[in-house]
């Protein structure tokens, strides 16, 4: 009988939850198969089986499990048995009008909407809107009857899980390490730091128009799209560098000053707020950095983040804007210094050389810790930012080509 226990997973990290079994007690497992999902209070991971053969599960998923605990039991000298499940395989024969019509309705679903046959096909033919329905089926499937209740009542909605009309259900549900670790560090970071927000807009028109008319050539060139983010972490990258304490932090009597930038990224995902990091974004290019969002956004979004990529940033970008946030005063990353917040991109009437213009303008905000952070610096750093993405030339080399070249 092998041991399968809580690995260690960092420093300073003495428990974890069981979030899920991907592995059923008394079933067969393949040796380095994913038996179980754990969540530490920095990020998700998975654990594997050290040997084939028959699994035995200790513990309820929702448990708090201590680091060397026994998870899991595995009979590495069972008999693996006979007639496993195999894959199934779609038939390449013609299929029966029956079978051609689910197949019709069920494509007429979102991908990410689950629903039986029967209520894809009402769904399809009705065009029902599947926020309005209240899944009734197993793991949030949409069944018949969910359907028909969602037509039978109009405009009337239930939280409920069962769907009754005016429930007064409450539920309680324990906080998962990675919540109960955001709201702590949260209200440390109010609470521990001289915390104010500085703002200003940027004219997004030049960015825009360079997206638009290199995307095609950046994707095929580079293999990744060309978003914003890339622009606003270069640009933050070189403001960095000109203003060191914004890209600081305090540590008891002493100023940690740093002469990289190492930029956190806000990532939202179904169990909370995860904020992976981008080494030294001052030495990567647009398209560097751009296939860094990617991989670590969907690594978050996977629980595939390493303890090492949530450590160590210097500096925080986060963007309310794809949510429709026109403007927030964004939280500091502690130990950072400062944190800066995009937010929606909105068509406004500016006032240009006289003239009253429509411009996609977009608001941003600075947070930032007014113990090592003066005002002059933050404004000037912010102001530096906007210089640099109204002005996206200015990013090659940090200064006006043709100011470099009269050498001004």
């Amino acid at each position: 009988m092998i041991e399968i226990k809580v690995p260690t997973v960092g420093e300073s990290i003495n428990e974890v939850t069981l979030l899920k079994w991907t592995k059923k007690d008394g079933e067969w497992v393949e040796r380095d198969e994913v038996i179980a999902e754990l969540e530490s209070e920095k990020a998700t991971f998975e654990v594997n089986a050290e040997k084939a053969g028959i699994l035995t599960t200790i513990g309820k998923e929702g448990d708090t499990l201590n680091i060397g605990d026994v998870l899991a039991n595995i009979d590495e000298t069972a008999v693996k048995p006979e007639g496993m499940a195999a894959p199934v395989v779609a038939p390449t024969t013609a299929s029966t009008p029956a079978a051609t019509v689910n197949q019709a309705a069920v494509t007429a679903v979102p991908n990410d909407i689950k629903a039986s046959p029967v209520a894809s096909a009402i769904i399809a033919d009705k065009k029902v809107d599947t926020k309005s329905i209240t899944p009734s089926g197993t793991g949030g499937k949409i069944m018949k009857q969910d359907v028909l209740d969602a037509l039978n009542n109009p405009g009337k909605k239930s939280f409920a899980p069962d769907g009754a009309l005016f429930s007064r259900n409450v539920r309680q549900e324990k906080m998962s390490a990675l919540r109960r670790t955001i709201s702590r560090r949260l209200v440390e970071s109010k609470n521990t730091t001289a915390m104010l927000t500085t703002f200003n807009e940027v004219d997004m028109t030049q960015i825009m128009e360079i997206r638009k008319q290199y995307k095609d050539k950046f994707k095929e060139g580079h293999g990744v799209n060309l978003g914003f983010m890339s622009f606003f972490a270069k640009a933050c990258a070189i403001a960095l560098g000109e203003w060191p304490s914004v890209n600081a932090y305090i540590d008891g009597d002493q100023i940690i000053y740093h002469d990289y930038a190492d930029i956190s990224i806000a990532v939202s995902t179904p169990r909370g707020l995860t904020v992976p990091v981008m080494r030294n974004v001052e030495s990567l290019s647009m398209a560097d950095i751009e296939r860094k969002v990617v991989e670590l956004a969907g690594k978050a979004r996977d629980s595939k983040l390493t303890a090492e990529e949530l450590q160590g940033g210097t500096f925080t970008i986060t963007n309310g804007g794809v949510f429709g946030s026109l403007m927030s005063t964004p939280i500091i990353n502690i130990p950072q210094s400062a944190i800066l917040g995009m937010h929606k991109i909105q068509e406004r009437p500016m006032a240009i050389n006289g003239q009253v213009v429509v411009r996609p303008m977009m608001y941003l905000a600075l947070s930032y810790d007014h113990r090592i952070i003066d005002g002059r610096e933050s404004v000037s750093f912010l102001v530096r930012v906007k210089d640099l993405l109204e002005n996206p030339a200015l990013l090659l080399m940090g200064k006006d080509p043709v100011k470099a070249l009269l050498e001004l």
